[in-house]
């Protein structure tokens, strides 16, 4: 079964110390070096999501923004 185009799926095996290793064409194709925080979200019944990076960034700019009379 051939997928869909733009969309993949990888394995990963956890360690030990519960660490897993991105496999290296899901770090190629979505930019993810050594030193990045990746934010994981979880859900029971639906399991885990690891957003894009920078997914998140503009709703953090908006929700941290200072509005005009704010800080004074």
């Amino acid at each position: 079964m051939r997928a869909p185009e733009g969309k993949y799926a990888w394995t990963a095996t956890v360690g030990e110390k519960g660490q897993i290793v991105i496999p290296k064409q899901a770090r190629e194709l979505f930019e993810i070096k050594p030193g990045d925080t990746l934010l994981l979200l979880g859900d029971e019944t639906r399991g885990i999501a690891i957003p894009r990076k920078g997914t998140f960034a503009s709703l953090f700019e908006i929700a941290f923004q200072e509005q005009k009379g704010d800080a004074e």
